[in-house]
Parts: C-alpha cells; structure tokens; sequence
C-alpha cells in the first residue's frame, strides 16, 4: 500500500438505483457511483467493477459481456450505461466491487425489468408515463390558457374585437383591430 493510497473506500451510488426499465430495451440513463475514502474526499483513480447477473433478469453492457471496468475521475466518480436488457422480467442487483491499492468495497445496485412498453420507462415510485411525454400535457395546457387569456383580454378591453352569430350559427370572433397613438 503506497502513501496516496486509502485506507477504507467507500461507495455511493449517485444515480440508477431502483430504477425499472422495460424488457429488451437498452439503459438511456446509467449507473453512476462515487468512491470516497473515509474521510469522504472523492478517490481518483479507482478501479470499479459493475457485474451484472449470468441469468434471469439482467442482460449486457455495450461490449456484450456481464461485467464492464471503468477508472474514477478526480471526482472518484465511475459509471457505466448503454446496458441491452434482456427479456426476463423481475428485479435484479448490478455488483459494484471498488479497489484501489490494498482497500477493496462492495455493493449492489437494484434494477428492474417489467414488459410495460419500452417507452414507459420509469422508477418504480413514479407516476406512470416519463417526464417527457407530461411535457407536451403542460405545452398544451399553456397554450389553451394563452388562448383563453387573449379571447378574455379582447372581449374586456377591445370592443372592436365583436363576436356575431354568421347564419344563426356560432358566434365567430373576427381579428382585433390595432390603434397606434390615442383612441
């Protein structure tokens, strides 16, 4: 053991854990970890190993094999993702082992793989649907209160702006008319 190297590691996982994917689909978002020592200063240059199960659920990292190396930065963080899933459903654990010089830790990383359609990709204790598909809901919502804020707005303060039933049918709002200088 050299004079840089720590005494304890310890491991902290900063993004992936508990999340669910859809069967057969491949990991948009991957798992990170940091690597400290015991005093919590980030470990640079530490070797982590995520290892994902032989069988049942789990699939492959990018390279197609169960385990993928990757080395911490001057953060001590590591991360791997672009995993193929396979088509097993159920709950599965990635093994993460962290070594640098003499000190070794471990820990796993609980995922899931349900068969809800591969664009319902979520966490488990969040609603369903992912974030980007309420995007278009609160596009639409803000669109539908613009409009309705300019048909109050022309109806309150702009009386050339007349709604008229055209052959008894619905009253139709005609365009507004614009004054430049006063009225």
């Amino acid at each position: 053991m050299s004079a840089a190297d720590p005494a304890v590691l310890q491991i902290r996982i900063i993004e992936g854990e508990g999340l669910a994917y859809g069967v057969g689909s491949r990991a948009t978002r991957g798992i990170t970890v940091q690597i400290t020592d015991e005093t919590g200063k980030p470990v640079e240059g530490t070797t982590v190993s995520f290892q994902l199960p032989e069988e049942g659920p789990g699939g492959a990292f990018s390279s197609g094999a169960k385990s993928e190396i990757a080395t911490t930065g001057i953060d001590g963080r590591a991360n791997v993702w672009g995993m193929q899933w396979n088509r097993t459903v159920g709950t599965f654990e990635v093994r993460i082992t962290a070594v640098k010089g003499q000190a070794r830790a471990g820990t796993v990383c609980p995922l899931y793989l349900n068969d809800a359609p591969i664009s319902r990709v979520e966490r488990p204790d969040s609603k369903v649907g992912g974030g980007s598909s309420h995007k278009w809901l609160w596009i639409g919502l803000i669109a539908a209160g613009a409009a309705g804020a300019s048909v109050a707005a022309l109806a309150g303060s702009n009386k050339s702006a007349t709604a008229a039933p055209v052959n008894g049918g619905p009253p139709v709002i005609s365009a507004p008319t614009i004054t430049v200088g006063h009225p």
